[in-house]
């Protein structure tokens, strides 16, 4: 006698189903990161390594970022290339700020998948770009303040000689064990960057759709009271929640991504969302500092304080404030939501920004 599709066994295909397109979400995000990578990597390392001033710094440290979508590896190489000699702290200071910025461009892809729905769209753009604004605004505030009085530099050589002596740890990515078979593979047979980069894309899109309408079910009530009464039921278990899972899985792009179609299908806001990707931020600067750690070279420890420094203090300035970058990113989402043209020039204006430094250094 055949098994019902109903009641009880319904819900477990369901949830079967939603758990096997999710994990296919994190191997499209980490198959994009290896494309991304794999095309600019060496480039990355080169542009950061002709940084001239402050504000080239920044530029570049967003445009490494951008390139191999991880703050973790633009931090990693900053590290390096100051622990060398190669590069001065107050130069790695600004690239730190710079990587915050371009560690956000997977979350403004994410929400591309609900561009055919106008109320999703608009909704999940607003969520997409919520970090990016925020980043943006704590550089805007912050950097002039550091060229100036180097609070930043200050705070993290005051604490990299509080550490001195500590030893590493290591921290393995529950999400990179689960992950990284499965992407390694078929990065292996697809070595190039730009035919991975499409299939990563089609593979984030078919399982950005297959969620949302997982979660348009009679599922979506059971997800929005776990997640509006528990998970994300004031600000301080947002913002905790942000910054364990993101220091547990090692990637921010993968855990800010997440909630992009939580906020699109309106399980939840980008007022409950955004103290979610400060704790995000928090949490991306810990594999940094655990790796300097391990280095024992007092410079390494100090540019990974840095970036929690940075954070910090951004945290600290903006937050009293929230309702600005929420009411900003509301606001690009009511625009780019309402008609095709407004997608199109919302979304090309996004990027133009990653172009207008390019030419900044071009014409420098």
């Amino acid at each position: 006698m055949p098994v019902s599709d109903s009641g009880p066994w319904r819900s477990i295909r369901r949830a079967i189903t939603f758990f096997a397109v999710l994990y296919l979400f994190f191997v499209s995000i980490d198959l994009m990161s290896s494309a991304f990578k794999m095309a600019g990597s060496g480039f990355a390392n080169t542009l950061l390594e002709t940084v001239a001033d402050p504000l080239a710094g920044l530029i570049l440290g967003m445009l490494a970022t951008s390139l191999v979508q991880s703050s973790s590896s633009t931090t990693s190489i900053v590290v390096g290339l100051v622990a060398s000699g190669t590069l001065d702290l107050r130069l790695a200071i600004p690239m730190i700020m710079g990587a915050n910025i371009g560690t956000t461009v997977t979350n403004t892809i994410v929400s591309l998948g609900h561009v055919t729905r106008r109320g999703e769209f608009k909704r999940a753009f607003a969520a997409g770009t919520v970090h990016d604004i925020f980043n943006v605004l704590a550089v805007i505030v912050i950097f002039p303040i550091e060229l100036l009085f180097h609070p930043v530099e200050k705070i993290a050589v005051t604490l990299s000689n509080a550490f001195s002596g500590i030893g590493g740890l290591s921290l393995v990515s529950p999400l990179q064990v689960i992950v990284k078979p499965l992407s390694h593979a078929i990065s292996e047979l697809i070595p190039h960057s730009l035919p991975l980069v499409i299939l990563a894309m089609f593979l984030l899109f078919f399982a950005l759709s297959q969620m949302v309408r997982i979660m348009r079910s009679t599922v979506l009530q059971r997800i929005e009271a776990l997640f509006d009464r528990v998970l994300f039921r004031n600000d301080l278990a947002s913002f905790t929640l942000g910054a364990v899972l993101t220091a547990t899985v090692q990637s921010s792009s993968a855990t800010t991504s997440l909630v992009v179609p939580l906020v699109g299908t309106n399980v939840l806001t980008v007022r409950k969302i955004f103290p979610y990707t400060l704790g995000a931020n928090i949490g991306t600067t810990v594999t940094a500092i655990l790796a300097s750690f391990a280095t024992g070279n007092p410079m390494a420890i100090t540019v990974a304080l840095a970036h929690l420094t940075f954070n910090i203090l951004g945290i600290a300035i903006l937050y009293p404030v929230k309702s600005l970058p929420i009411w900003l990113a509301t606001k690009a989402g009511e625009v780019a939501g309402r008609s095709g043209g407004n997608t199109v020039l919302i979304v090309l204006g996004y990027f133009a920004l990653y172009l207008i430094p390019i030419l900044y250094l071009l014409l420098k």
